[in-house]
């Protein structure tokens, strides 16, 4: 996992690193990186143009040394200096921006890019912030950012990545000692999630999925494939009110043991069934009305096994002081609960709407209501937690694209999380793995016109290649 800082870890890992190494000797090593990056944006250097706009502080000075470097490589490169800076730029192959960094307060108002210019950022573009990517005034469209030591949060979300582009982070001898937060890779799933045991059985990796009600049946499918692809061995899928009809003419999924239950008093058929799993999910498609909401709250307080909550599971829940007295009072060591909200789910739990700053968001969400919180989104945040009145970590997924912005997608991400969570993955690690999963696995479909239901598919596959390429490697 790469670490994620904001603007103050980020000061405090400068400070240290400063008292061990001159300032000099960081900001030549930040410029060479920008350099470099700058040679492989342009394919050759020689003979090319460039214009580097370059601030007062050490931003502006790493853009000058790499200004330097470039033209050691025969391109032809002006520093236009921030306190002069014109309202539009010349035509050249590449502009480099390092007006500002991080520490940037306030609005600015880039000079115009002729066309045909790439650009590329300075550890970040300059007015984006660096803890929220909110865009203050008219930053440059960077094709390629190159920031140092570590990702920053304002690159990962709010405006940030429309602004940043594809983003390397160049190691310029920066320990992070601490950082609020961490970014999910494929070699994180590759390295957290177990492969099955040789001697292993289908209960190991059991999971029971509550989910759907009649006219809603999808929904439950959709939960139940997550889960069977994402590698739960076992899925027992519980869909109130199919009792009464049987569920004719659904296309249940072939791969889960369907339980029926009652329209109403399915709590404890549902609690029974958990003593042979290994983790639950519930929530979509159940339907809001009194009596089911009644019943979600009864499985969620005795759930003996950990939780995934979604959909209508989160209405259940109420506020974020009510789903703390539901979840945990008197159960100080109950298993983890994972709450996985969109923007309105959060507005319902919190009072408000999570914004630009989805770190921040999903961490007031988590510290309020005890439970694990995944915050979808482009960018997912799912943060944990922890007691003492310490601010919990947050682990982040950026495969998100729009593709996934279509009905269903969300109920297989949380089949997806039940199955990681039953294969032995701490619960906060499964919920962020299963969005990394989740997105990639998409991007793998279709362009245009990716349904819910090719995803649990696509699951599979990307799976299989990643464990394939690991055998070989």
């Amino acid at each position: 996992m790469k670490p994620v800082v904001t603007v103050e870890e980020m000061r405090a890992a400068d400070a240290a690193a400063l008292r061990a190494v001159e300032e000099s000797v960081l900001v030549r090593r930040a410029g060479a990186a920008v350099a470099r990056a700058g040679v492989a944006m342009l394919g050759s250097a020689y003979g090319r143009k460039v214009v580097v706009v370059a601030g007062k502080g050490n931003n502006g000075n790493d853009g000058r040394v790499a200004a330097s470097l470039l033209r050691r490589r025969g391109a032809r490169v002006e520093v236009v200096e921030v306190a002069e800076q014109r309202a539009a730029l010349p035509p050249v192959d590449l502009v480099i921006d390092a007006a500002f960094g991080t520490g940037f307060r306030g609005s600015y108002e880039a000079p115009a890019v002729a066309p045909g210019s790439a650009v590329l950022a300075v550890d970040i573009p300059s007015g984006v912030d660096g803890d929220t990517g909110a865009a203050a005034g008219r930053p440059m469209v960077a094709q390629r950012t190159v920031t140092m030591a570590a990702y920053k949060a304002g690159l990962l979300q709010g405006a940030g990545p429309l602004f940043a582009g594809t983003v390397e982070v160049a190691d310029i001898g920066v320990p992070i000692e601490r950082a609020q937060a961490a970014l999910v890779e494929d070699a994180d799933v590759d390295s957290i999630v177990p492969d099955r045991p040789y001697a292993t059985h289908k209960w190991a990796t059991s999971v029971a999925v509550v989910a759907g009600s009649p006219g809603m049946e999808g929904a439950a499918a959709l939960s139940a494939q997550g889960a069977s692809r994402g590698g739960a061995g076992m899925v027992r899928l519980v869909v109130p009110g199919t009792a009464e009809t049987s569920g004719a003419g659904v296309q249940w999924p072939l791969e889960c043991v369907r339980v029926p239950a009652a329209a109403r008093g399915w709590a404890d058929r549902v609690l029974g069934e958990l003593e042979r799993c290994r983790a639950l999910v519930i929530g979509p498609g159940l339907g809001r009305d009194d009596r089911t909401q009644d019943e979600i709250r009864r499985v969620l307080r005795h759930a003996p096994v950990p939780v995934v909550a979604d959909a209508d599971a989160l209405v259940a829940l109420g506020s974020a002081e009510r789903a703390r007295e539901l979840l945990i009072a008197g159960r100080p060591d109950r298993p983890p609960v994972i709450l996985t909200p969109h923007d309105g789910e959060y507005r319902g739990l919190a009072g408000a709407s999570p914004g630009g700053d989805r770190i921040g968001a999903s961490r007031r969400l988590a510290q309020r209501t005890g439970a694990i919180v995944l915050l979808k989104g482009p960018v997912t945040a799912v943060a944990r937690p922890v007691s003492g009145g310490e601010e919990p970590s947050v682990l982040l997924s950026a495969t998100g694209t729009s593709a996934l912005a279509t009905a269903g997608t969300g109920d297989v991400l949380s089949g997806l999380i039940g199955a990681f969570v039953a294969r032995g993955v701490e619960a906060a690690a499964a919920a962020a793995l299963a969005a990394h999963v989740h997105g990639a696995a998409a991007a793998l479909g279709h362009a245009e016109g990716l349904v819910a239901p090719d995803l649990p598919g696509l699951i599979a596959t990307w799976r299989s290649r990643r464990s394939l390429q690991r055998r070989r490697g």
